[in-house]
């Protein structure tokens, strides 16, 4: 049988060895095996573009050569690269590599969807922020590319300067917000300098709550930084006014930021899905909790993602539990596909005990290169797969990993990362509990901080081995990021080593139950309405509250509502629940109208409140009292009906009585003593 796509792994020279029969076995067939294909074979290459399949090739090196080639045959788009030299060929474990080579030969034919992007724009207006002369000589370097202002925060012994080629103000910034092409600044103790500065620059009166707006700020106050993960904040250029060559490599920046600048719009967001607040009763914070750059934002009932200054560290993402927000570079959907496909082409190759290794380019691609071409290169089961950012793993991600047959899971970053790891962590951690208690083994996900190539290797060589699914799953994680959340945990369970039914999960994990006290429930459903999940719903037909645990992200906003306080949060994973269709809770007798016999109401509730008023309130006493008595038996119609034919006032009361006076006492005390 012929293959869908073509297949090229190349020896590079004879430098590492091929194990045909298992590229065969994990790539589905054939594998085109090279020594040089880049060079003395490279027709093979362009025989294999006329043949208008998908080609694969096992070099990313040579990249921009095979693309150029492909391109002038008009085959661009039919081309996918993996690097299998780096990630398998060059360690001293090549000859047991064959499976992790076809593992990422194969997962290299999976395509990722196109990058959606928002558009910055600059004109150069820029903001010089100092402290002294090193301001204005940025200031004076930038001019000729810039429109430049230099703001001096507390001057002291400034020298003026001896023609005004740009402005040159006092100022302190108070606050700062916005991005590359808007930034708007309010700045205190603002300040015009006096023409007549001889020596140094003498300003004038000054005064509070000015306002700047520019395209640019470039700071070199030495001071705080304006603005929270200063390094993401696109526009935003800091430097050390004691460092010549960060001033050099800030100048160098700063002169190329004029133009149109494309950004990937890194996150998805569905504000219906949001769990953020109901009734201005806050609920989930997750993401609010963890953004590093300020880019996330209440906004009503749920939140807002400025795509303009995120940074696109993907968070958010991971810890949403609604999945209102989603990763987009790239979905996990996406890139939950190209995992399924590594996996099941390993373990067809004949591979055992996989470990994924994720990694991102700036960082974690250099490492792995200079482990392979100066050390020892990656164990043979080890086989990394890029990211934009590991911070964007999400549960779900390596839930899925553990189910399709993996047996650990590595997420290497800087040792000094760029990104605030402490969401990570948390994933980490859940994973952790949840994969130990289902069989996968202890510490088998865990994060490698470090910056040294043989660091990461020794790393890898003590990481704990776990235990491999005795029946891994192979299901499509389509849809949604919450369905594929759900998906992946239940076949996690399905397919663990020692399924359990019940895995106990610390406070503040995005799974559980809820604890509802029945008794005290008077089916008010105040819940329902604030369930953003639908994980509460009721029975249009009778007074019933229901529950759905797999839907259940333990936001709080059913407890923080409830105005009986009878829900408690009960975090874990309870996979009979999650199987179970919804659960009814509480039901109870609907009340019928004693006019009409139309249901509403609960009977229960009705019934305790005419006990409580019944011969006890003025309102419904005596006789006039039992027909006001019924109007609470009515639904809305009729007691609307009984209220206009009777002539009732809800609010009306008895007469009350004329007030007395002196006159009325002497009058009772002349007939009490019977005086004329």
């Amino acid at each position: 049988m012929s293959l869908p796509r073509t297949v090229f792994a190349c020896s590079c020279e004879s430098t590492m060895p091929l194990d045909r029969e298992a590229l065969g076995r994990g790539c589905g067939g054939d594998v085109a095996t090279a020594d040089q294909l880049c060079r003395r074979e490279l027709d093979r290459f362009r025989a294999a573009l006329g043949e208008g399949r998908p080609i694969i090739v096992g070099c990313t090196q040579e990249a921009p050569l095979f693309t150029e080639v492909a391109e002038e045959a008009g085959a661009g788009d039919r081309v996918a690269f993996a690097n299998v030299r780096e990630a398998a060929g060059w360690s001293d474990e090549a000859r047991a590599a064959g499976p992790k080579m076809a593992a990422l030969l194969a997962a290299a034919g999976e395509a990722m969807p196109s990058v959606p992007l928002v558009t910055l724009e600059s004109e150069g207006v820029a903001l010089v922020y100092g402290r002294d002369e090193t301001a204005i000589e940025v200031g004076r370097r930038l001019a000729a590319h810039l429109d430049v202002t230099v703001l001096i925060t507390r001057p002291q012994a400034v020298p003026a300067p001896r023609a005004t080629e740009f402005p040159v103000l006092q100022g302190t910034v108070k606050t700062a917000k916005g991005h590359l092409g808007a930034f708007e600044l309010r700045i205190d103790d603002y300040a015009l300098p006096s023409p007549s500065s001889r020596a140094h620059l003498a300003f004038g009166p000054s005064r509070d709550g000015a306002t700047s707006t520019c395209d640019l700020v470039i700071d070199v106050s030495g001071g705080t930084p304006l603005f929270p993960a200063h390094e993401l904040r696109s526009g935003y250029l800091r430097a050390d006014p004691r460092d010549p060559a960060a001033i050099e490599r800030l100048i160098f920046e700063a002169s190329h930021l004029v133009g149109t600048f494309d950004k990937p719009r890194f996150i998805r967001f569905d504000e219906g899905l949001c769990a953020h607040s109901r009734s201005r009763i806050t609920g989930c914070t997750r993401c609010l909790d963890l953004c590093p750059t300020g880019a996330i934002s209440p906004a009503g009932e749920h939140v807002a993602i400025d795509p303009m200054v995120c940074a696109g560290c993907g968070s958010c993402a991971a810890a949403c539990p609604t999945g209102a927000a989603a990763y987009a570079l790239p979905p996990v959907d996406a890139l939950m596909g190209r995992l399924r496909t590594l996996m099941r082409a390993y373990r067809a190759a004949g591979g055992e005990h996989g470990v994924v290794l994720f990694h991102d380019a700036a960082h974690g691609e250099p490492l792995i290169d200079a482990l392979a071409r100066f050390g020892a290169g990656l164990p043979a089961n080890v086989m990394p797969v890029q990211v934009n950012e590991i911070t964007q793993v999400g549960p779900e991600t390596i839930a899925a990993l553990f189910a399709y047959g993996a047996t650990g899971v590595r997420l290497l970053s800087r040792h000094s990362p760029k990104h605030d790891l402490s969401g990570l962590e948390r994933t980490v951690s859940l994973s952790n509990t949840i994969l130990s208690q289902l069989g996968y083994g202890t510490g088998v996900v865990g994060l490698v901080e470090t910056d040294d190539p043989d660091a990461l290797r020794a790393a890898l060589d003590r990481a704990p081995a776990g235990i491999p699914s005795p029946a891994p799953a192979s299901f499509l994680g389509l849809g949604a990021k919450r369905g594929v959340l759900e998906t992946a945990f239940r076949e996690l369970h399905r397919a663990a080593p020692a399924p359990v039914d019940v895995v106990a999960l610390a406070a503040g994990a995005p799974f559980g139950g809820l604890d509802i006290n029945v008794d005290g429930c008077t089916l008010c459903l105040s819940c329902v309405s604030a369930c953003p999940t639908n994980a509460l719903s009721d029975n249009p037909d009778r007074p019933m509250l229901r529950f759905t645990e797999s839907q259940c992200v333990q936001c709080g906003l059913c407890a923080a509502t409830c105005p009986e306080r009878v829900i408690t949060l009960k975090p874990g994973l309870d996979f009979v629940a999650w199987n179970e269709p919804r659960r009814v809770v509480k039901e109870e007798e609907p009340f019928h109208c004693v006019q009409c016999a139309k249901a509403f109401g609960v009977k229960s509730t009705i019934d305790r409140v005419v006990a409580k008023l019944a011969d006890k309130h003025w309102m419904f006493s005596g006789a006039s009292g039992q027909s006001r008595v019924q109007v609470l038996m009515m639904c809305d119609d009729c007691r609307v009906e009984a209220v206009l034919d009777q002539s009732f006032d809800p609010h009306g009361m008895p007469p009350r009585p004329l007030p007395r006076t002196a006159d009325d006492a002497r009058v009772e005390a002349v007939g009490k003593d019977g005086l004329n």
